[in-house]
């Protein structure tokens, strides 16, 4: 196996997960629907708050990795919902529904071998393909570990 197959072999595994720490499609679909809007003392947002802004940010990421046309939202105002809870249950599937598709499209640009993983995208600052799956892959996991700890304090403490 070439090299550039590796690379893109490793970096749809990043994109899953379920290495060194849990998927994020199966943490989020492991959280009732009842705490998604609690916030523990001394905890700055619940875990929709987390859930959407992993899908902003996704969302910013991956259209910035296609197009010099998109526009970021504002940081961070626009990263992170003011609501503690989604409208109602199916407004909390839509946006993990669309985590999933986020995850899927970024996969695809990944394996598709016309999309150079390291040559700077002709706008932004040097960022390149295979930076932004990195951040990406990151950021989730950081969020997904926040999420699950969340989960444990609501649940164990019946916030």
């Amino acid at each position: 196996m070439n090299n550039d197959k590796l690379l893109r072999k490793h970096l749809v595994k990043l994109l899953e997960g379920d290495h060194a720490y849990m998927k994020m499609e199966k943490a989020l679909k492991a959280i009732p629907f009842g705490i998604v809007h609690l916030k523990p003392e001394g905890v700055p947002y619940s875990i929709w708050q987390l859930v959407e802004h992993i899908r902003i940010a996704q969302w910013d990421i991956i259209e910035f990795s296609k197009s010099s046309d998109h526009i970021s939202p504002k940081w961070p105002d626009k990263y992170w919902p003011k609501e503690t809870g989604p409208k109602n249950k199916n407004h909390w599937y839509q946006s993990l529904e669309k985590i999933e598709k986020y995850q899927q499209e970024l996969t695809e640009m990944v394996i598709d071998s016309e999309n150079d993983l390291l040559k700077p995208f002709e706008w932004g600052s040097g960022q390149t393909l295979l930076r932004e799956v990195i951040v990406l892959a990151e950021h989730n996991a950081y969020h997904t570990g926040q999420i699950l700890l969340l989960k444990k304090l609501l649940i164990s403490n019946k916030v």
